[in-house]
């Protein structure tokens, strides 16, 4: 069951960097690159819908939300482009890990947004009671 469970991991993370690459690639139409921009920065992203230490639905939006995504994303892609950019995501990955500072900084930025939002919301909501 182990085993099964670290191939179903490098499957989501192969995934997961196609659609990243598929995001500049000319043949993904630009459905599946806006929904793959979604996907990936959620994947990406170190804040959860559901916090990882809530127990049991912690881990529930990793394990069903980023493989519906990910379902999602490769149906509206069609097949050759997908194989070929699953190709070269194993090949990518299993040279180096990529990395991006400036995604980093975005999705930081994005998420420190909404927080500030959802702070300016409650703030609003408490002082007018």
């Amino acid at each position: 069951m182990l085993a099964r469970l670290k191939f179903w991991a490098r499957v989501v993370k192969r995934d997961v960097f196609a659609l990243y690459l598929g995001l500049r690639d000319p043949r993904v139409p630009w459905a599946a690159k806006a929904l793959a921009g979604l996907v990936v920065a959620y994947a990406v992203s170190p804040i959860d819908l559901i916090p990882d230490f809530v127990p049991v639905l912690g881990y529930l939006d990793d394990v069903i939300l980023l493989p519906l995504g990910i379902l999602l994303v490769v149906a509206l892609i069609p097949r050759p482009v997908m194989d070929d950019l699953r190709r070269q995501a194993a090949a990518r990955l299993d040279a180096k890990l990529p990395r991006s500072t400036t995604a980093a900084v975005v999705i930081v930025a994005l998420w420190c947004l909404i927080a500030a939002a959802v702070a300016v919301a409650v703030f609003d909501a408490l002082r007018s009671t």
